[in-house]
């Protein structure tokens, strides 16, 4: 689906997230994403009946307050909740509790791109905070020759965070980025687990399109929204498809082909069909006849020390964006395994016990830090991550249970079984079957194995000394073989082709069934392929 070239797109997103509290925003129900149960956490107050007052919950105020300072936002002096007035069967009181002239932030943003990178900063307009709907389910098996509604209102009035960009964003890669980005700082805050699959974060995108010329003049063409969108994979289609769309209505009334005009509307979006549809017309402020609610309180933050900037500040932990920063910068990885650590905080959290066993270790002298640090990342995230996903379920790194049992292999285990490997005591090979061997130890609750032991009873230890000798001497004799063997691989090595000696050494690491040193295999064979 290739948009034309002379259109620009302008993308514009509202987010919003459930916040990580205890109870709702306005009455002490349980807020638990997670139970199955239809309306069993429901009370008079988040029903909305008569005669009932509601009292503002504390923790999800804080949130929202952290999430302003960590984008560099402006956090509210003065603020105040509004009733936002819409009927739908979800709504129990007719209206929705919301913040309208006053939010607890303005401003701040938020910078995309790849480590290493300037990046593209997106500036946010505002973040405020409501309470949740309920869930309507729509069952259209005409039982009886009805069509029913179900309603579940455990989700009403929970504390709910929208944030609002403004329209700056140009294409659909970076509309993705700032979502997943926004996604790992409510995570990392504790302010939401903003699990998309669950309704716990949801994306609403603003859509226009116009020409270069009107672009460049700063006019926008006519806004669509697109609701709901519940997953990454529905963020970036629905924009692909609704600026597709948009660019051929305005290619064809370019070329008279057509008189059709955008309208500003609701849409939604159609996972199966991967298109979207119209809704409703799109309302405007106005038509919710905002006003304050009467029942909850004015606020005057600058009086209250436990929301004051000062305070949530020393309790922010580290930024997503800064993490990834030092990591790159402190164990000189790559922008991607950075991300990766960042991405997972139970990968992140095993990773820094890794680190304070390798201190433990390194403090006596055994082996140089930045090398074995270096060894341990690779094992860490490529055969590590590899088993587990292998004996415990595939899926995304961070999303999926897999992750959840890293620990399996406990930390000091795999620190002993990275020395050995980054002292050269066992190959690569050898190292990937302890590992294997360990996972399945740590399976059985036998979380003691050491990898030492191991390496020893399966004959896996590199000789040294007379043997080692000896040892090497085989292998030389077997890389002569070797090269005598496959004389084409030699000429394409010398014109230059690199994947050529990779050839060899899996012919050595074959013939030796393993056991022989990948390093010591490629020196041999680099020496003897010089005196050809």
């Amino acid at each position: 689906m290739n948009t034309i070239k002379k259109f620009i797109p302008t993308i514009g997103l509202e987010i919003h997230a459930e916040l990580a509290t205890k109870s709702k925003m306005f009455c002490s129900c349980p807020n638990n994403p997670d139970e199955e149960r239809p309306n069993v956490n429901i009370c008079p107050i988040c029903m909305g009946h008569p005669g009932t007052l509601p009292v503002l919950n504390k923790e999800a105020i804080k949130h929202v307050l952290k999430v302003g300072l960590a984008v560099g936002g402006k956090l509210a002096d003065f603020t105040e909740w509004d009733r936002k007035n819409y009927f739908y069967p979800d709504i129990p009181k007719g209206y929705q509790i919301s913040q309208y002239k006053y939010p607890l932030v303005e401003g701040g943003a938020i910078v995309v791109g790849p480590v290493g990178t300037v990046g593209i900063p997106i500036a946010i307009t505002r973040i405020h905070l409501e309470e949740d709907t309920g869930q309507s389910t729509h069952d259209a098996s005409m039982k009886n020759g009805v069509e029913k509604s179900l309603l579940n209102f455990n989700r009403a009035g929970v504390p709910l965070m929208e944030l609002v960009t403004e329209p700056v964003i140009h294409d659909v890669a970076t509309a993705v980025a700032f979502a997943k980005e926004l996604q790992l700082l409510l995570r990392m805050l504790g302010a939401s687990g903003a699990n998309m699959e669950k309704g716990e974060m949801r994306v609403e995108a603003n859509v226009s399109v116009a020409s270069e010329e009107d672009t460049a003049a700063g006019k926008f063409g006519t806004k669509t929204e697109v609701k709901n969108l519940n997953s990454f994979r529905a963020v970036e289609r629905s924009i692909a498809y609704e600026i597709d769309r948009q660019s051929r209505i305005l290619e064809k009334n370019a070329a008279g082909q057509s008189a059709e005009k955008i309208i500003q509307e609701t849409r939604g979006w159609d996972d199966n069909a991967g298109k979207t549809f119209s809704q409703r017309a799109k309302e405007s402020s106005h038509d919710y006849r905002y006003f304050p609610d009467p029942d909850i309180p004015k606020m005057k933050l600058s009086e209250l020390s436990e929301f004051s900037g000062e305070t949530l500040r020393v309790e922010l932990p580290e930024l997503p964006w800064t993490l990834r920063t030092r990591l790159v910068k402190d164990f000189t990885m790559t922008a991607k395994e950075a991300a990766m650590f960042v991405e997972s905080p139970e990968l992140l959290d095993y990773f820094k016990k890794v680190m304070a066993a390798i201190v433990g270790v390194t403090a006596r002298g055994d082996t140089a830090t930045p090398k074995i640090v270096r060894v341990a990342i690779n094992y860490l995230l490529s055969d590590y991550i590899g088993l587990l996903k292998k004996e415990f379920g595939e899926g995304k790194l961070g999303e999926e249970k897999y992750i959840e049992r890293i620990d399996v292999v406990v930390p000091e285990s795999f620190v002993k079984l990275i020395m050995l490997a980054a002292g050269g005591k066992i190959n690569s090979r050898g190292t990937k079957d302890i590992l294997a061997i360990l996972l399945k130890e740590g399976k059985g609750k036998n979380r003691t194995t050491d990898p030492e032991t191991i390496a020893v009873e399966k004959g896996l230890i590199q000789k040294t000394g007379k043997e080692g000798e000896k040892e090497i001497e085989n292998l030389k004799n077997m890389v002569a073989e070797i090269i005598v063997a496959h004389p084409t691989v030699i000429t394409d090595y010398k014109k230059g082709k690199t994947v050529a000696l990779q050839f060899l050494i899996g012919q050595g690491m074959k013939a030796s069934r393993g056991s022989a040193n990948p390093e010591m295999l490629q020196k041999l064979f680099i020496e003897n392929i010089a005196t050809l």
